[in-house]
């Protein structure tokens, strides 16, 4: 039961291993893009093309979904990034387990948006949890972790690719230890969850009162979605990494200095040099030449 990006090498990996794959859920084709084209996951091409049922629900929990699954009579079933609530009857299903390939060192970050989170607080490290699926959000056993470093200066979709290369193992593994026997992980200590949420385009729009060295990790972990963006006059502009930390003060969101390395602006705790902008309507473009002919709105400031 797979659907994102990041499931896509661990799925690969699967249909090339020495289990039979006999079915996958995912979910609906979806419009994509400024024409809104049809566009069915890569996982789906992935399935047809190595001769694997597949199913794409609206809802799983609906009757049609969860007869179909029962049918397959699974062993084991393997959710990745899939998407959608999973009911208690779907749960019960597999005759062995259903586990949950989940990209955090849980119990830290339970929900959508754990890759982000784990960047914008400034953690050292990361990984890969498979644990067993249970009624509550990411609450289940831990079968094993996979943790590795977090790069410095690394953005939110380098993590995600990273992460993804890896899931391979992460999954091999869990397998393994199922194969041999009974595995049933150990519980994980719910004083220490935290949870981080499905993230919007708003969750991006920058508070320039924080410390510049929580923006500048927040517009790392935001890139590529859901993006960081700030007000200039009545426009929205986009603010891409890398951006650097800077040593001047001033009013929080005050145009410092525009020189040839970047746009200088205050921050609640020091200041950050902007590097790639976009103004809407415009084009990216460096945050020295947005200064050409948008001065009066700079003067302002950001909002």
């Amino acid at each position: 039961m797979v659907t994102g990006e990041i499931s896509e090498p661990t799925f690969a990996d699967a249909l090339a291993s020495d289990h039979e794959v006999i079915g996958l859920v995912t979910q609906p084709d979806r419009p994509v893009g400024r024409k809104q084209v049809m566009t069915a996951p890569q996982v789906k091409e992935l399935a047809l093309e190595a001769g694997v049922p597949v199913i794409q629900p609206e809802s799983v929990k609906s009757e049609e979904a969860l007869d179909r699954i029962q049918q397959w009579n699974p062993e084991v079933i393997v959710v990745m990034a899939y998407g959608q609530i999973l009911p208690q009857a779907l749960i019960e299903i597999p005759s062995r387990a259903i586990i949950n390939l989940h990209a955090s060192l849980l119990p830290k970050y339970r929900g959508a948006s754990c890759i982000q989170a784990a960047l914008k607080n400034g953690d050292a490290e990361t990984g890969w949890s498979v644990i067993h699926v249970v009624k509550k959000l990411d609450a289940g056993n831990v079968i094993l972790q996979q943790p590795f470093p977090i790069l410095d200066g690394e953005t939110g979709g380098e993590l995600h690719d990273r992460l993804a290369k890896a899931g391979p193992s992460a999954c091999r593994a869990a397998l393994e230890l199922l194969k041999k026997g009974g595995e049933p992980g150990e519980g994980q200590e719910e004083s220490l969850q935290s949870y981080a949420p499905k993230l919007g385009r708003q969750d991006g729009y920058l508070d320039w009162s924080d410390s510049a060295r929580k923006m500048e990790r927040l517009i790392r972990a935001y890139y590529p979605w859901p993006g960081t963006s700030a007000a200039l006059g009545n426009k929205r502009l986009k603010i891409f990494p890398p951006v650097r930390l800077g040593t001047g003060s001033g009013a929080p969101g005050q145009i410092m200095e525009a020189e040839a390395e970047g746009l200088e602006i205050a921050c609640g705790d020091g200041s950050l040099i902007l590097g790639e902008v976009q103004l809407e309507g415009s084009r990216r473009m460096s945050a020295v030449e947005l200064v050409r002919g948008h001065e009066e709105a700079l003067k302002e400031g950001v909002k």
